[in-house]
């Protein structure tokens, strides 16, 4: 993906990337507790018991798994625009049982409802106060540590929208913290921070620039065996597995009769794919445009998930 913006410039001048701008290259790791499914990650709830530190060293958790999401951020860049980017499926939930009624299944995903998010870097959490019904997150962890004098100093609540990664101090090969939806925890780990050269990609518009994801298979239905799972059941005695995916077609003839009434006793919940589609849309914004590039004289490696 990199390789396809290498020297991209911008159409419009003002978009250009000025001498001496701070890249920072960054992996996002899966939440810090997931269970796997068959081929699909689900992440599950993680209880704030522990301190910020505690919290992050528990990345031991998934030592063996690899960053889902590299991508290359500039120094002027708030860190909104950074959470913005990052896509995990706890934030593409639809949230609720819909066996009774399938056709009042909400199209509103978690992130459209629960905006609240933090980042912790450096003793401070950085929460997003962008909107009136976001919550401050860190609030509960900073009572905490503040509570006993438990030996974890000057915690400190920032707004994220009012920085920049040039006015944080970060340490390369560090853990620090993503957390959102609540209790959904991310590793993150800055690997490297350099100035940006000509032949990286110098049009503002396409950073965050996503440049490596891990790749995932699609759920197939289990019916017919083609098409894309839309819905999952739990507690069904129509299927032969607990959870079962099915296409909505299959969902309906197998759960439903002509009228529309359920069969069975079963628990249905949506199962949107739209995280391949959010990073089929993000890779499409980064290469929009990319096709005319000038090839780099110093060719680097093309990520292919």
């Amino acid at each position: 993906m990199e390789s396809h913006a290498t020297g991209k410039r911008p159409d419009n001048p003002t978009d250009l990337i000025e001498e001496g701008e701070l890249l920072l290259t960054l992996n996002i790791f899966y939440p810090v507790i997931f269970q796997k499914v068959g081929n699909i990650l689900l992440s599950q709830a993680v209880k704030i018991s522990e301190s910020p530190e505690d919290m992050i060293n528990s990345s031991t958790l998934h030592k063996d798994h690899k960053p889902y999401q590299t991508v290359l951020v500039l120094g002027s860049q708030k860190l909104t625009e950074l959470r913005d980017s990052i896509s995990c499926v706890s934030d593409l939930q639809i949230g609720g049982e819909f066996s009774s009624q399938p056709d009042q299944a909400p199209e509103h995903i978690s992130k459209d409802l629960y905006k609240s998010a933090f980042f912790y870097f450096e003793g401070i959490f950085y929460n997003d106060k962008r909107y009136p019904e976001c919550r401050d997150l860190s609030r509960t962890i900073i009572e905490w540590s503040e509570s006993h004098d438990r030996g974890y100093e000057n915690l400190q609540s920032a707004k994220m929208e009012d920085y920049v990664f040039n006015d944080l101090s970060l340490k390369i090969g560090f853990p620090y913290l993503y957390c959102h939806q609540g209790n959904c925890e991310h590793i993150i780990i800055i690997t490297d921070i350099r100035l940006i050269h000509h032949d990286d990609c110098l049009d503002r518009n396409l950073y965050p620039l996503l440049v490596k994801k891990h790749w995932l298979c699609t759920r197939k239905c289990f019916v017919c065996k083609m098409y894309t799972a839309r819905w999952v059941t739990n507690r069904d005695s129509l299927a032969p597995e607990d959870p079962c995916f099915f296409c909505d077609v299959c969902f309906r003839m197998l759960h439903y009769d002509a009228e529309g009434n359920k069969l069975g006793e079963f628990l249905a919940y949506p199962y949107e794919l739209k995280r391949f589609t959010a990073s089929v849309e993000l890779l499409t914004k980064n290469l929009q445009g990319l096709a005319q590039a000038p090839v780099s004289r110093h060719p680097t490696a093309v990520f292919i998930p």
